[in-house]
């Protein structure tokens, strides 16, 4: 019995969703070195090292020395945090620690401050403009490479960017434009930094995208999941979203067409997608008996405060809804939901654990 909001995770999907990215790395060759910070989950880790994978991404400190228990080459892609020094230097005493870089400032502090042997990546921007420094700029480049090669516990590994923009995008086109302008600016640093290794790493490009050309590695995350923002771009069919979010029904207002679920902001996160409705929260499915079904027409979340959410539903259905009852809706952020959820409960019931 479903007593409050629950995250259902099925296994069959997000193995199948692990593995098609495995082997579409695999096809164009290049490495996967997926990203953690969706499912954040030691046990679902173990699935991706079954389908090969060696590395991975995080996004966090804390999340490394949580992956750490069980993975040794860790890249955290994200700016680093000069005030968390002590936990860089226990990482990098333990496992091969890879760092994103892209000032000055962040560098000299480490060449200061290291204990250990640490792996550095440049972050480049490469037209989403929330970090990393612009392809172009050769000149500060080529600085922050003179302090990496001027102390030994300092390597260059190579550049990395997050094509972010991705997301919102309108259409599979425009998706693919973005790639094609990434992968030329990024050839025009491996042009000038031949031994650069080469990183990208959206859930958008790297679901849609066939031309991986000069590309060394790819980090998307997402997939393991999917969910509806995802779709709604087309990166994935409904069908390969493999969690869902299971709520009680707590009131129903057959006068307003409404049903008020036990779930809000602090489940689902408030993001959110425009559609043909309006606003959606996200969109209930078909409960099956082995996963659930389809999207159910017309039957969406339109609204959420902390606790509570509102559900459309459709007049000719609603009585079908009883108090007591639960509802599976899919998120429209994967990410942000399985981040607020305190563990998955898989289709037969099993928890499984993930960082808290």
């Amino acid at each position: 019995m479903i007593k409050t909001p629950t995250l259902i995770l099925d296994e069959k999907k997000c193995k199948a969703n692990i593995q098609w990215m495995a082997d579409k790395a695999l096809r164009h060759r290049v490495e996967l070195r997926p990203h953690f910070k969706t499912h954040q989950s030691l046990e679902i880790g173990t699935w991706f090292k079954d389908a090969g994978v060696s590395k991975i991404t995080v996004s966090s400190l804390t999340m490394a020395s949580y992956f750490a228990k069980d993975w040794d080459d860790i890249l955290v892609a994200f700016p680093t945090n000069v005030n968390e020094i002590d936990t860089i230097n226990h990482l990098a005493s333990t496992i091969k620690l890879h760092l994103a870089v892209e000032n000055i400032e962040s560098i000299v502090f480490l060449s200061k401050h290291l204990n250990h042997h640490v792996h550095v990546y440049i972050q480049v921007d490469v037209g989403y403009h929330r970090t990393g420094i612009d392809t172009g700029n050769l000149v500060l480049i080529n600085e922050i490479l003179s302090i990496i090669s001027a102390n030994p516990l300092l390597s260059f590994t190579g550049f990395f960017a997050h094509s972010g923009h991705t997301y919102k995008s309108k259409s599979i086109v425009e998706i693919k434009d973005i790639n094609t302008l990434a992968l030329s600016q990024m050839s025009n640093l491996k042009k000038h930094y031949p031994a650069a290794r080469i990183s990208i790493g959206d859930t958008p490009t790297c679901s849609i995208a066939e031309d991986f050309s000069g590309v060394d590695e790819i980090r998307p995350g997402n997939f393991v999941f999917y969910d509806l923002m995802q779709h709604q771009i087309g990166s994935n069919t409904a069908a390969q979203i493999a969690v869902a979010l299971a709520c009680p029904i707590v009131a129903i207002h057959k006068n307003r067409s409404e049903i008020v679920i036990y779930g809000g902001g602090v489940h689902f996160s408030k993001d959110r997608l425009e559609d043909v409705e309006g606003t959606v929260y996200g969109r209930v499915v078909e409960k099956g008996e082995s996963s659930w079904g389809k999207i159910i027409p017309n039957m969406y979340v339109k609204s959420l405060s902390q606790e509570h959410g509102i559900v459309s539903a459709p007049k000719e259905i609603i009585n079908e809804y009883n108090i007591g009852d639960h509802l599976l809706i899919l998120p429209v952020h994967s990410c942000m939901t399985a981040n607020l959820m305190k563990n998955y409960v898989t289709l037969v019931g099993k928890n499984v654990s993930k960082l808290n």
